[in-house]
């Protein structure tokens, strides 16, 4: 496992900001292994993201801040700075359909996904055997329009709980209220077809089918108070023919999802992402 600090920043772009980050790293012992900056917009606002070797370099990064402050205040910096060997602890939701699910808990099993899964929630019991094979704490907790709020402050009980950093609807089948989102900005994706919005409703395939569409799609996005509105981290699509039945886009669209989701999930605890608006910014 590497022994690298990973450094996000965002402030309104000026001469001399790569610079003045890297003879910071460069003059307190520090090796830049990555270093990615992008300029957004028409008012060409500085996004970056750097990570450098901690072999030799001359303070913890629990000093950080304290050493960082003057070059933060002289150009307005908004930073966030992780170890990379620090893993993300990750709740995921679920509901019935399991296919996001398993492809997450068998890449965390393998190393894809460098992250901790405390505990999973979910409104049924259909994929509770998934968490008992992977030794995961698995929650039933049913939501009703008229328990919703009391669902979901026992959601959050469990989430502080197990101090969560991040929050994965693998298909979890309920939208959640504008007061839960509020308490997690940026820590939650969410994964849904994109037929959205012309094939809103339950059954968004059998709608797709009896149009004849030719394509077919899958977004993963941060959750915000807008339904289906956040920010997009990674969309997919594949081709559909006239030979394609309806179980055919139903199985190309899981596949598609279990896909999109991974990857918005690995770039989120490798600490890949930047917000810019609306916009997500991927340091790949």
């Amino acid at each position: 496992m590497k022994n690298s600090a990973i450094l996000l920043l965002k402030c309104p772009d000026r001469k001399g900001l790569d610079a003045a980050i890297a003879d910071f790293i460069y003059w307190h012992g520090g090796d830049i292994l990555h270093f990615e900056q992008h300029q957004a917009g028409q008012e060409r606002f500085y996004l970056a993201r750097v990570e450098w070797d901690l072999t030799g370099f001359e303070f913890d990064l629990k000093d950080f801040p304290q050493w960082f402050k003057p070059i933060a205040d002289q150009f307005s910096i908004e930073w966030r700075i992780t170890p990379s060997h620090y893993r993300p602890r990750v709740a995921i939701f679920v509901s019935k359909y399991d296919h996001c699910l398993v492809d997450l808990l068998y890449r965390q099993r393998i190393g894809e996904l460098a992250c901790e899964i405390p505990l999973m929630i979910s409104n049924h019991p259909d994929a509770k055997r998934h968490a008992d094979f992977y030794s995961i704490a698995y929650h039933i907790i049913p939501v009703t329009k008229e328990s919703k709020a009391e669902a979901e402050a026992q959601e959050i009980e469990l989430l502080e709980k197990n101090s969560v950093d991040l929050i994965v609807l693998a298909r979890y089948m309920q939208v959640l209220s504008a007061d839960f989102i509020k308490q997690y900005p940026q820590q939650i994706i969410n994964i849904h077809h994109s037929f959205l919005p012309a094939f809103v409703g339950a059954k968004p395939h059998h709608q797709a089918f009896e149009r004849g569409v030719k394509l077919i799609g899958a977004t993963a996005h941060y959750v915000t108070e807008v339904l289906d509105d956040g920010p997009i981290i990674e969309q997919g699509v594949t081709r559909i023919t006239h030979r394609d039945g309806l179980e055919d886009l139903v199985e190309k669209g899981r596949d598609l999802e279990k896909m999109v989701l991974s990857r918005a999930v690995r770039w989120h605890i490798e600490n890949r992402i930047l917000l810019s608006a609306n916009k997500t910014v991927i340091f790949e």
